[in-house]
């Protein structure tokens, strides 16, 4: 049977999701906890990556076992074995072809900023030490929903084969007086991508850039031109979609 897990994790302790030698990851601890309670090894496989200190309140890990479980059980028990920095929300019987990474169909990710120091958001939030324009970084964003090529805002020398994607929203939102948080959904992101993206509309926000330079640095597909990649630890995978059909 392959298996549907559904999970949030503060990523502040981790190098990220994927398995690494000599570093504590997600993964790595999701693993050895599922081959814990079902007493087989277990190798999950994620529906992307999340790099150093990036969050999640929804990931999605496909895994095959060889037995029935009951999935509100082994919820409960995961819960209780894995640290409090990781929380296990369903586990999902599936199709035995459904693929937690091919079989998404979207995604989307949030980046939170604030101005005033603020010691409960320092984890989850960058700080910024200027009141950025969010009506010009709007305007800039709002290009990225005809652009398909984003080499400009992708990590160098990647194993992607491609770096076309189709964004389908891109947009700032005030979620306090002093919090506000970029908010991406496209059907698949490179490496690096939605750091790059909010570190060059910041250079817009804070007037260095204007909306025909950033309309440049996109159809340069070059990411020297772009700005700098923000903190990882503003940023949160929040949704993944998946086809109703892949369910079981």
């Amino acid at each position: 049977m392959r298996y549907f897990l559904q999970f949030s994790y503060d990523g502040t302790a981790y190098h990220g999701w994927q398995v690494q030698p000599n570093a504590d990851t997600v993964q790595q601890r999701l693993d050895r906890a599922l081959a814990l309670i079902l007493r087989q090894s277990v190798e999950t496989v994620g529906a992307g990556r999340t790099d150093t200190g990036v969050h999640a309140d929804m990931m999605v890990a496909h895994f095959d076992v060889d037995q029935t479980l009951d999935t509100h059980a082994i919820v409960h028990k995961l819960n209780r074995v894995l640290p409090q920095d990781i929380a296990v929300r369903s586990l999902r019987p599936v199709r035995d072809d459904a693929h937690a990474r091919f079989d998404a169909t979207a995604r989307t990710y949030h980046y939170y900023v604030y101005t005033q120091k603020n010691p409960r958001l320092r984890h989850f939030a960058l700080q910024l030490f200027f009141t950025p324009d969010y009506a010009l970084m709007n305007a800039a964003a709002e290009q990225l929903l005809s652009v398909t090529d984003f080499t400009s805002f992708s990590k160098l020398h990647t194993d992607a084969r491609t770096n076309i994607c189709d964004v389908s929203h891109a947009r700032w939102v005030q979620v306090d007086a002093d919090l506000w948080r970029f908010e991406i959904t496209a059907n698949r992101f490179l490496r690096n991508m939605v750091r790059a993206v909010v570190g060059t509309l910041l250079e817009v926000g804070r007037h260095r850039l204007s909306l025909d330079d950033f309309r440049q640095i996109i159809e340069r597909k070059d990411r020297c031109e772009a700005g700098d990649s923000v903190a990882a630890r503003a940023l949160s995978l929040v949704h993944i979609a998946y086809p109703e059909s892949l369910f079981l």
